[in-house]
């Protein structure tokens, strides 16, 4: 990059660290980068603050890496970090031999990760800074672009990249302020504390944010009921065992350049060419056809107790469909037709997310038991939440009335939504004209390199890294897409500063 570039990053989680990774990695000497957050666990974002150790990551270390290119960083900084000692747990699931790391430790790894990034920039002669407030406007201006934070200081940078994240749980039901309710279950070593050992609790969601809740609580020694509660009753699958298997006919190498090149694919060809995926492999496609079948349909219990009893089951054909949505699933969701993207959210979206972001098996135990110990209901079709006049509250589900002592916010910010902290930021680049808000949440950017766009048009002064690009692009909430986009947008940067050497030279040359 050139030497006067100047850089703001707004937000400061997960994203982030994938961003300012990639970027001191290209080892180009820079100007300036500032990173804007005012929160009070920054690198780590929501999901890792320092927390109870049953709250783990669900995927397998090689596939929370933060570095582009390099599956094996965050297994070596586990190693020197916590180096296995025999006859210490080092995190293995007994059921399904995969190492699930505690979320706590693995903010510890994205700390770690951002400080080094921001050393390697300084020595790369770049200014680093790390601002602790809001950014509440990121406006053109005579002095290329000035951001403005909730304290009124005002900073000019010449390129933007928002990070801003999701933000808190929705309150569906109105409860926010009543006593007993918890609002965002995170960190749940500190918000479980006002939960009583024998009072019965409501978890609303059914998904992994409240699979952590009830973990916790068993870890906590909670003996009272747990009621898990959503409108689906649709629980994350179960991870089976790991299976090494090379995609043949689903290839996201073709995918990525199909989508590079702005093609469009019909669903029914990729639905084929993963039934001659499956084939190949000597699997049933109607394997995969039978489980979308009994989504919602299925008692989520017996679900849960079958899937359970398939972590070593012989039948790869779901893990090779878990192995491709993750791997090409970025650049599937670019390749199809508006309307068809629109079908599948519209009818499948909970299959997307309960088969793409399975719990663990030893999570998975643990709600079994609790079942077959009277301490845990999984219950669907949930119709409303009241406080009660006397204290507590009481939730409908279908015709049966229960009442709970507690309830637990565990429904997952909406993905592609824009968090309160950055609705102002958003608003104002909104109504200057600079971003377009995307009907499915966020905002428009163009799918090669995460310019916001406007009526088609990308804008090189601003680009969007996760949950705010997530109307375009979807698949926006798994660390191996955080790390494809973040590479794509450094990959532009340090192209459009080319451009803009290219440009001044060829002032100069016309000049002399």
């Amino acid at each position: 990059m050139r030497s006067d570039t100047r850089l703001g990053i707004i937000g400061g989680g997960a994203s982030t660290v994938c961003l300012l990774d990639a970027l001191a990695r290209s080892d180009e000497r820079g100007g300036s980068v500032t990173v804007f957050d005012p929160s009070p666990h920054l690198w780590r974002g929501r999901p890792y603050q320092r927390d109870v150790e049953a709250v783990r990551v669900n995927i397998a270390p090689e596939g929370m890496t933060i570095r582009s290119g390099d599956k094996e960083h965050f297994t070596r900084w586990l190693d020197l970090r916590y180096p296995r000692v025999p006859g210490v747990d080092d995190h293995t699931d007994p059921l399904c031999g995969i190492r699930f790391i505690p979320r706590g430790r693995y903010g510890e790894y994205l700390e770690d990760s951002a400080r080094a990034a921001l050393a390697r920039l300084a020595e790369n002669g770049w200014l680093v800074r790390v601002i602790r407030e809001q950014a509440v406007s990121a406006l053109p201006s005579d002095d290329g672009i000035t951001i403005r934070t909730k304290e009124r200081n005002e900073f000019p940078v010449d390129q933007v990249v928002l990070c801003t994240g999701r933000g808190t749980p929705p309150d569906d039901y109105g409860l926010s302020g009543s006593p007993g309710h918890v609002a965002d279950p995170y960190p749940l070593t500190r918000t479980l504390e006002q939960v009583g050992p024998d009072q019965d609790v409501a978890v609303l969601g059914s998904g992994l944010t409240g699979v952590d809740v009830v973990l916790a609580l068993a870890e906590r020694g909670h003996r009272g009921r747990v009621h898990l509660l959503s409108r689906s009753g649709i629980l994350p699958m179960v991870r089976q065992r790991a299976i090494e298997h090379e995609l043949v006919h689903f290839r996201p190498d073709e995918l990525r350049e199909a989508a590079l090149r702005g093609e469009t694919i019909p669903l029914r060809r990729l639905v084929t060419a993963m039934r001659d995926e499956l084939t190949a492999a000597g699997e049933d496609p109607a394997v995969i056809t039978a489980e979308l079948a009994s989504l919602g349909v299925e008692d989520p219990t017996a679900r849960l107790r079958r899937h359970l009893a398939a972590v070593d089951s012989p039948d790869r054909a779901l893990r090779i469909l878990q192995q491709a949505v993750p791997a090409a699933g970025p650049d599937v969701w670019t390749v199809l037709a508006e309307d068809e993207k629109a079908e599948l959210l519209r009818h499948h979206y909970r299959a997307l997310m309960s088969i793409c972001c399975p719990m663990t098996s030893a999570a998975a135990r643990t709600l079994v038991d609790l079942v077959d110990a009277g301490r845990l209901s999984v219950v669907a079709g949930l119709e409303g939440v009241v406080p009660r006049p006397g204290g507590g509250f009481a939730f409908t589900a279908g015709r049966t009335r229960t009442e709970v002592d507690v309830v637990v916010n565990a429904v997952n910010p909406a993905v592609r939504s824009t968090s309160a902290m950055a609705r102002p930021l958003v608003d104002g680049l909104v109504a200057a004209g600079l971003a377009r808000p995307h009907p499915r949440g966020g905002v428009h950017v163009d799918r090669a390199t995460s310019r916001l766009t406007v009526d088609g048009v990308p804008d090189p002064r601003y680009h969007a890294l996760g949950d705010l690009a997530g109307g375009t692009l979807f698949f926006t909430f798994g660390m191996p897409s955080l790390v494809d986009r973040a590479r794509d947008i450094v990959d532009d940067l340090l192209l459009l500063d080319a451009a803009d050497g290219l440009t001044a030279a060829g002032t100069t040359l016309q000049s002399a």
